[in-house]
């Protein structure tokens, strides 16, 4: 990842994703909050990430997206609702209301994997660090943040395991539920183990010692991320006082 998005430090970008999330919310319709998705989307492209960022938000997101938005059109209802077939009704209101919903799901959701797409976790371990953030504080985000490809990854390799044994793991759904449950146990117990390796590491690296780290990896706060950080401020203020006093 180069460019200029890449160049910028991760408070920067966090402020861009809180002004996001906090404006799309907040603002009554669902127009603005659909448009941020093409916008992160284009942030994305220039960080070189495009394709990857909606793929995994089709994958994702857009699932969530689609169901909340069915149910809420065809299978909730309301005063107005129309029969359709046997339990499938349509209602304007639903409609009204399942816009509303997923519209502030696509805009959080967008602001953020665009977010974690761009940033590293190097870069925000070191942000964090300059930041004066509690050590365990930094190193819990961190963990959370780790753990869902982490333990993608370790499925991957015990369903791999799996196939090599002969154990089914492809087929209809009932076959892939059955592989699914022999599969927690091992899996469990290699976070557990890897939790405690994590702990060893974490004592030879002196964790928890009462001195300054010393890190040979910089990351350069420039002037357009404090320029990027008073806009968001100053249009994050008047978001706030034109809520108030409309």
């Amino acid at each position: 990842m180069t460019g200029f998005i890449d160049r910028l430090y991760p408070s920067s970008k966090a402020a861009l994703v809180l002004l996001a999330i906090i404006v799309g919310i907040f603002t009554p319709g669902y127009i603005l909050q659909y448009a941020m998705f093409p916008v992160f989307l284009l942030l994305a492209i220039m960080a070189g990430n495009g394709m990857r960022f909606f793929k995994g938000f089709l994958s994702s997101v857009g699932t969530v997206v689609l169901v909340i938005f069915l149910v809420q059109v065809f299978i909730v209802r309301y005063p107005d609702s129309a029969h359709i077939w046997a339990f499938i009704a349509l209602s304007p209101t639903g409609l009204d209301k399942s816009l509303g919903i997923t519209s502030r799901i696509v805009s959080s959701a967008s602001a953020i994997m665009w977010y974690f797409q761009v940033t590293t976790p190097k870069d925000m371990v070191y942000a964090m660090e300059q930041a004066h953030l509690p050590k365990k504080v930094t190193f819990v985000i961190m963990s959370t943040i780790g753990m869902v490809p982490q333990v993608i990854n370790r499925s991957r390799t015990i369903m791999d395991a799996q196939k090599s044994r002969g154990i089914e793991t492809e087929g209809n759904a009932w076959a892939r539920v059955k592989s699914f449950v022999p599969m927690l146990g091992p899996l469990i117990f290699s976070l557990i183990q890897q939790t405690e390796e994590h702990a060893l590491a974490l004592q030879s690296r002196a964790f928890l010692a009462p001195v300054p780290k010393t890190s040979l990896y910089r990351l350069d706060k420039h002037t357009i991320d404090r320029v990027i950080q008073v806009i968001c401020l100053l249009l994050l203020i008047l978001f706030v006082v034109w809520r108030v006093w409309k």
